[in-house]
């Protein structure tokens, strides 16, 4: 019989309401004859009231507590759904991490799943009985304290159950009704994709777009595990197809660009006047790697006497003060002369399987944004995929201009 694992974030099981809409799309594919495990999130908001709870204990908390407080949220959920499968006649029971178990890194409050033993879940299909999983949690095997995945880690956890159990699919469920071109919001001619690579989906997901967690597309892109992107919102008894995430090879016609990301949560460093001799950039970049700071674009200008070299390169925002403090506290080694700093910026990307065969695509866009006069502060490529860093105030003019240039508004 085949298996579907299915999965169902904050806004879809916010209320009771929703998690009676839940169970009846959860009841639609157990009546299809597929055997389902459930993947539930906490309810919307929770979290995050669960989080605020533990920072007025102490702000200085033990980490090993903190996951046992936040994980009681996919408890409640994972129950409730169970409460409410049963009461239209789907048998059903709740699993939390620790009971499948979901074995996990000690790394508390974002642990990484290291094995899955899903012959629990196999079993009670046995018994025709849907599995409801509590998302994001896990248990680490010497210490059996309860862990967690980290924000979205509901949907790794979703993807991880499905190539344990060996289900045929995945099915996301979240607020969209699948994956888009860029964001409907800022492109009302955005066009929902039926079909992209799982490579484009990784890129899409660590450059702005909020649809997946790029750690879910990393283990379904390793276990080829099929994933729709679907609406809780539809109506249960005729739902959308939604947007397939799947092998290049399952995409018969690839557009050279497949989609428009942006994140405006990006920070720009520079160093002015750093020495230029071997070695600088591990003394700029060393400390931050130490720090768990990561660094995405990065650009050196040389100087005219090419003694010293300008060094600029971008962090998340949440980093930016404690970047600068670090680069301040290593001055004396790294040799600079000056650090300056901007939050008022914006990082707009292109991503396309397209790009691989394909000469010249993003010399196009850089000519699009100067004719619109957007200046470009840095930009750094890959295969599949182009990103530049302009100022945050001509977002959505750059958007537009580049979703046009490429074709994405036609339907």
């Amino acid at each position: 019989m085949a298996r579907l694992v299915m999965k169902f974030g904050g806004t879809s099981v916010a209320s009771v309401e929703r998690i009676r809409n839940v169970a009846r799309h959860v009841k639609r594919e157990v009546d299809a004859g597929f055997e389902v495990a459930v993947v539930v999130s906490a309810m919307s908001g929770k979290t995050n009231e669960l989080v605020g709870w533990v920072e007025d204990a102490s702000k200085l908390h033990d980490k090993r507590e903190y996951d046992a407080v936040v994980a009681s949220g996919e408890q409640v959920t994972s129950g409730l759904l169970a409460i409410a499968l049963q009461e239209i006649g789907v048998p059903a029971r709740s699993w939390q991490g620790w009971q499948i178990p979901v074995e996990t890194s000690d790394a508390h409050g974002s642990a990484r799943i290291e094995n899955i033993d899903g012959s629990r879940i196999v079993e009670g299909f046995s018994r025709k009985e849907v599995a409801v999983v509590a998302g994001f949690q896990g248990v680490h095997a010497a210490s059996g304290r309860i862990t967690t995945l980290g924000r979205g880690g509901s949907d790794t956890s979703a993807v991880a159950i499905a190539a344990a159990i060996h289900a045929d699919r995945c099915d996301i469920y979240t607020d969209v009704d699948g994956v888009y071109t860029t964001d409907p919001r800022i492109v009302p001619k955005a066009r929902r994709l039926d079909r992209v690579a799982f490579e484009e989906m990784l890129e899409m997901a660590s450059l702005g777009a909020k649809v997946l967690q790029v750690r879910s597309v990393e283990v379904a892109m390793v276990h080829k595990i099929k994933t729709f992107v679907r609406s809780s919102f539809d109506d249960p008894a005729d739902p959308k197809p939604g947007t397939l995430i799947c092998d290049e090879e399952d995409i018969l016609e690839q557009q050279v660009v497949t989609g428009i990301a942006f994140s405006k949560d990006e920070a720009q460093i520079t160093l002015r006047r750093v020495a230029d001799k071997p070695g600088v950039a591990a003394a700029i970049f060393g400390p931050l790697a130490d720090a768990n700071i990561n660094v995405d674009m990065i650009i050196q200008v040389v100087s005219d006497d090419q003694k010293t070299t300008d060094m600029t390169f971008t962090v998340v925002t949440a980093d930016f003060e404690r970047a600068k403090a670090l680069l301040e506290k290593h001055k004396a080694e790294i040799a600079f002369g000056e650090l300056q700093g901007a939050t008022d910026v914006v990082k707009i990307s292109a991503i396309g399987i397209g790009m691989r065969s394909h000469a010249g695509i993003a010399a196009r866009a850089f000519k699009a944004l100067a004719d619109k006069g957007i200046n470009i502060r840095a930009i750094t490529t890959s295969e599949i995929k182009f990103s530049v860093l302009i100022d945050k105030d001509y977002t959505e003019l750059a958007v537009r201009t580049l979703h046009s240039l490429y074709g994405l508004d036609k339907a």
